[in-house]
C-alpha cells in the first residue's frame, strides 16, 4: 500500500513512524513533512490547504490511502477533492468537520442531537455578550472563538466580570483568534478531562483508544492554553468502564444524530470530556487525531496500522486488524521559551540523537537541512516513552529529556515537569 500522509507536525511524525512500519505499508509520503517523516518516507513540498494539487499528485503518484493530519486540510476540503478523483481517504469531508472548525456549530449539533454538554450561548457583539453574562451570576465562564485557532481560542474564566473584560479587548481590537465575531460562551465544567478517540467508517462508531492531555504551559495547570504540553495513555483514575460509557453517552447519540442529518463521518472523532459528577460532557469535538495526544497513543499500538486506517476509508472498520497494547506511554512535549506567546526558531539541533529503548523522539514543524534540524519554534518536539507501568513510562520520558537536552545544549527549551504525575 502507498500511503500519503498530510501535515508536518510531531502528529504527523508519530504517525508516519507507526504507518511506516505497518506490514502492509509499501511507501509513505508526506505533505509537507517534517525532519522526523523524512528519516522513512519521502516529503512533497505541498502546503496542507492546497486541496487541488494534493489530490492531483496522490493520482498520479498510485497513492491507496490519504490519511489526513491537521484539522486545516480538512476544512480546506482535502478529503472533499481526494473522494471526487476516486482516493481512499481517512478523514471527514469539510461539510461534517465543521464539528471542530466552528465551535457554534458543534455545540447545536450537540443539542439537537442530545449529546451531553455544557450550557452555552452563542454571540455576535460585546453587548450581546454583556447581556448574556449578566444571567449566568458568578459561575465560571469559558470563552470560546469560534473558527480554528491553533489551540489558542479558548480562555478559561474565573467569572463574567473576567470575560467581559477579555471580550471588551477581542472586540475592540479586532484581535478574536482565528478572525471572525462570533463566540461560544460556555459554563465552566468541574471535573477531570479526558480525550476518547473513536474510529469511524461512515456506518460505526467504534471508541479504540484514550489519552489525558495538558493544555496549561506551566506545572500545576498555570499560564495561558496552549496547543498541549504533554500527554499520557491510557487515562488514570477514571470509573473501570469509562470507555463503555463514553460509547453509550456520547458516540451512540453522535452516531444517530450524523444519520439522521445525512452526513457520513470517515476518519477519527475525537471527543475532548469532562468527567463531571453525573458522568462525561463534551468539551470540544476534534474531526482528527490530537497532538500531543497522538505520541502518547501512536506507541500503544500494534499490528497493522495502515490497514486499520484503510479499512475505515474502505467503509469496512475491522478493530481486529490492529490492537492496543496495555503498556502505558507518556509524552512530553519541548516548545521554544516564551511558547504560546511567542514561536522562536531553534536550529542546529542534532537529527538523530541515541536514546533508550521504548523511548522516541517525534519532531514538530521543522526542516532536516544538512543532517541537522531546524525548528520554526512553538512546540518543538514530543518525547515519548512506554514502560511496564505508568510511572515507568513517566521516568523514561523524563529521563529523555534530560538526555535531549544535555544533547542540545544551549538550545532555549522549556517543558512541563508534571506530565502523568499525581
Amino acid at each position: 500500500m502507498r500511503v500519503l500522509l498530510i501535515g508536518n507536525g510531531a502528529r504527523e511524525d508519530a504517525l508516519g513512524w507507526r504507518l511506516a512500519a505497518s506490514p502492509s505499508c509499501e511507501a509513505l509520503f508526506t505533505t509537507p513533512g517534517n525532519a522526523g517523516t523524512a528519516l522513512y518516507g519521502t516529503n512533497w513540498n505541498l502546503s496542507v490547504t492546497d486541496a487541488k494539487a494534493i489530490a492531483q499528485r496522490a493520482l498520479e503518484e498510485r497513492i491507496d490511502l490519504v490519511v489526513i493530519g491537521p484539522e486545516t486540510a480538512i476544512a480546506a476540503g482535502v478529503a472533499d477533492r481526494a473522494r471526487e478523483l476516486g482516493l481512499s481517504v481517512f478523514g471527514p469531508n469539510r461539510s461534517i468537520g465543521r464539528l471542530e472548525s466552528s465551535k457554534s456549530f458543534a455545540k447545536r449539533f450537540m443539542e439537537r442531537n442530545g449529546v451531553p454538554t455544557a450550557r452555552y450561548a452563542v454571540v455576535h457583539t460585546l453587548d450581546t455578550a454583556r447581556k448574556v453574562l449578566a444571567s449566568w451570576g458568578e459561575r465560571g465562564v469559558v470563552v470560546k472563538a469560534d473558527g480554528l485557532a491553533a489551540g489558542k481560542g479558548v480562555v478559561v474564566t474565573s467569572g463574567p466580570a473576567e470575560a467581559e473584560a477579555l471580550l471588551a479587548r477581542w472586540y475592540g481590537e479586532r484581535a478574536i483568534p482565528g478572525g471572525g465575531t462570533d463566540i461560544v460562551l460556555e459554563e465552566r465544567l468541574v471535573g477531570r478531562e479526558l480525550s476518547v478517540f473513536a474510529l469511524c467508517d461512515g456506518r460505526a462508531m467504534m471508541p479504540f483508544i484514550a489519552a489525558c492531555d495538558y493544555k496549561r504551559a506551566g506545572d500545576g495547570d498555570t499560564g495561558p492554553n496552549t496547543g498541549g504540553m504533554g500527554a499520557y495513555s491510557p487515562p488514570h483514575g477514571f470509573p473501570e468502564r469509562y470507555m463503555d460509557v463514553v460509547r453509550e453517552q456520547i458516540f451512540a447519540p453522535m452516531l444517530r444524530g450524523l444519520a439522521a442529518e445525512n452526513e457520513r463521518y470517515i476518519g477519527v472523532l475525537y471527543a475532548g470530556l469532562m468527567w463531571c459528577a453525573d458522568g462525561p460532557k463534551v468539551i470540544e469535538f476534534n474531526v482528527r487525531f490530537g497532538d500531543p495526544e497522538t505520541q502518547a497513543i501512536v506507541p500503544r499500538i500494534g499490528g497493522d496500522f495502515a490497514a486499520l486506517l484503510k479499512s475505515c476509508a474502505e467503509g469496512s472498520l475491522d478493530l481486529s486488524i490492529a490492537r492496543v497494547n496495555p503498556e502505558p506511554c507518556v509524552g512530553v512535549v519541548l516548545a521554544s521559551s516564551r511558547y504560546p506567546l511567542e514561536s522562536t526558531p531553534v536550529t542546529n539541533l542534532p537529527a538523530e540523537v541515541q536514546l533508550p529503548e521504548g523511548v522516541r523522539l517525534f519532531w514538530g514543524s521543522s526542516q532536516l537541512i544538512d543532517g541537522t534540524v531546524s525548528s520554526s519554534g512553538g512546540r518543538v518536539l514530543t518525547v515519548s516513552a512506554v514502560g511496564a507501568t505508568l510511572d515507568e513510562a513517566r521516568v523514561r520520558a523524563y529521563d529523555g529529556v534530560r538526555m535531549l537536552r544535555e544533547r542540545f545544549g544551549d538550545a532555549d527549551l522549556t517543558f512541563r515537569t508534571d506530565i502523568a504525575k499525581f
